[in-house]
């Protein structure tokens, strides 16, 4: 299919030869005229994919719970920010907001979103007027002070590098053109990376997710100099491991990587493992990971589904168990297990709400 930014993604292979996984990444979710997120709202029925908040409000309610628990263990600081990391429509923020105005009355937060998309932003504007949020483009303009910080399906969608083992060591997974040029095609860098010295059988696949540790290691840092926490839920791996979680979404389906960049949603499962080791290298306190079926019923999904049910239609009470059992779905692929959930937070932090126990 071809796509307005294909022939950009042709032009520069011609002149500088095939391009990192990490760049194609980037470039295709992130062209500031032609990516992915620049241009189009991807949820709901009508778009590539549906995020916990939008099948139920029961998710955005817990995580205000949650925020609201943790605050109070912070000793209930009278000037705290609020963050969402890639806030969709605003509906996680929203629902949040209103347990939370019932939950912990006297906390006003300062909300600010990381949000790169400005048809995004215009969503989150609606859904969220008369908060007044402050925008950024990535989490190094966030204000100094203690934070709270939110981020579901986030990580999964920040650009990583790939490398295939082979005889001579690890070579970086490229994205070049087909023998005809006309086709974009993965192909491996002639030369093995000198400084990747793990072993492994050969022809499986390493990923690393440079992004998202160079995010976790920012907000750990501030995390550990002025307070607060991280939420993180997405979907991937508890334990480390090789192979090749790149997927391409579009209208609901898996579409191959490489056919339509700019028009299809890109993204590779969590390593979870490598975010707690980046935190905790910043002094932070890693909680978790722990699935998200786990989660969300230790922070009383099933008490908030039933109290739900008890003033809705049989109709409603049908979508309400619907929602529950999609949220929770412990099959291998369902979302109960195949999303995970981490906090990170200062040190002062020894438990947080979800979690049985903290990792010093």
């Amino acid at each position: 299919m071809s796509t307005p930014l294909l022939g950009i993604l042709r032009e520069e292979i011609l002149a500088t030869g095939p391009m990192p996984l990490a760049r194609y990444m980037d470039l295709c979710l992130g062209h500031p005229v032609h990516g992915y997120y620049r241009t189009r709202d991807p949820l709901g029925v009508a778009g590539d994919f549906i995020t916990a908040p939008e099948i139920s409000q029961m998710f955005g309610e817990l995580v205000g719970i949650w925020i609201a628990a943790v605050w109070s263990s912070m000793g209930a600081p009278a000037e705290i920010s609020l963050v969402e990391l890639g806030p969709g429509r605003g509906t996680l923020m929203a629902d949040a907001l209103r347990a939370l105005a019932r939950a912990a009355p006297s906390l006003v937060p300062r909300l600010h979103l990381v949000e790169t998309s400005p048809v995004l932003r215009a969503a989150q504007a609606e859904r969220l007027a008369g908060i007044s949020p402050t925008w950024h483009d990535g989490v190094a303009s966030l204000p100094p002070g203690p934070a709270l910080v939110v981020a579901n399906e986030f990580f999964d969608a920040l650009p990583v590098r790939q490398f295939q083992r082979g005889e001579r060591g690890w070579h970086e997974r490229c994205v070049g053109l087909s023998p005809d040029g006309e086709r974009l095609a993965f192909g491996l860098a002639a030369d093995p990376d000198p400084h990747l010295t793990t072993q492994a059988p050969l022809g499986v696949t390493l990923t690393l997710p440079g992004a998202a540790l160079d995010t976790v290691r920012i907000l750990a840092r501030r995390l550990v100099r002025d307070g607060g926490a991280l939420l993180a839920v997405d979907y991937g791996h508890a334990q480390p491991g090789f192979g090749d979680s790149l997927q391409a979404v579009a209208g609901h389906r898996f579409v191959d990587p490489l056919t339509a960049p700019g028009a299809a949603d890109l993204t590779t499962h969590v390593d979870f493992t490598a975010l707690a080791r980046a935190a905790t290298s910043e002094g932070a306190r890693v909680h978790g990971p722990v699935d998200q079926r786990d989660f969300l019923e230790a922070l009383g999904l099933r008490q908030r589904a039933e109290r739900l049910s008890a003033g809705a239609t049989p109709q409603q009470a049908v979508r309400i168990a619907a929602a529950v059992s999609r949220l929770t779905d412990p099959a291998r692929r369902g979302m109960g297990s195949l999303f995970k959930v981490l906090a990170v937070s200062d040190a002062t932090q020894p438990r947080l709400p979800g979690f049985p126990d903290a990792k010093p």
